[in-house]
């Protein structure tokens, strides 16, 4: 517990001190950080559609259902069940 506190406060402090940091190099080079903010928010969200598109190219399709088994019977137990109940 004290350290998942001592993480979340680290956590906290380092954003602070990224706004911060932020909010300064705003104030001295305004063009040149908004456009690589821009050039990093555009190319994070890229990189999540490549990975999402890489992910569904390569994955295989799953094998079809072809019968659901009653609850708590086997898939043999289910075959000779719909076999002797008839039409």
């Amino acid at each position: 517990m004290a350290n998942d506190r001592a993480v979340g406060g680290a956590i906290l402090a380092g954003s602070i001190v990224g706004v911060i940091v932020y909010g300064l190099l705003i104030w001295y080079w305004p063009l040149r950080v908004l456009e690589i903010t821009a050039f990093l928010g555009v190319l994070l969200i890229l990189a999540i559609l490549a990975w999402i598109g890489y992910t569904m190219a390569t994955t295989p399709p799953p094998e079809p259902i072809t019968e659901i088994p009653e609850m708590g019977a086997t898939s043999e137990e289910a075959k000779v069940e719909t076999k002797t109940k008839g039409p």
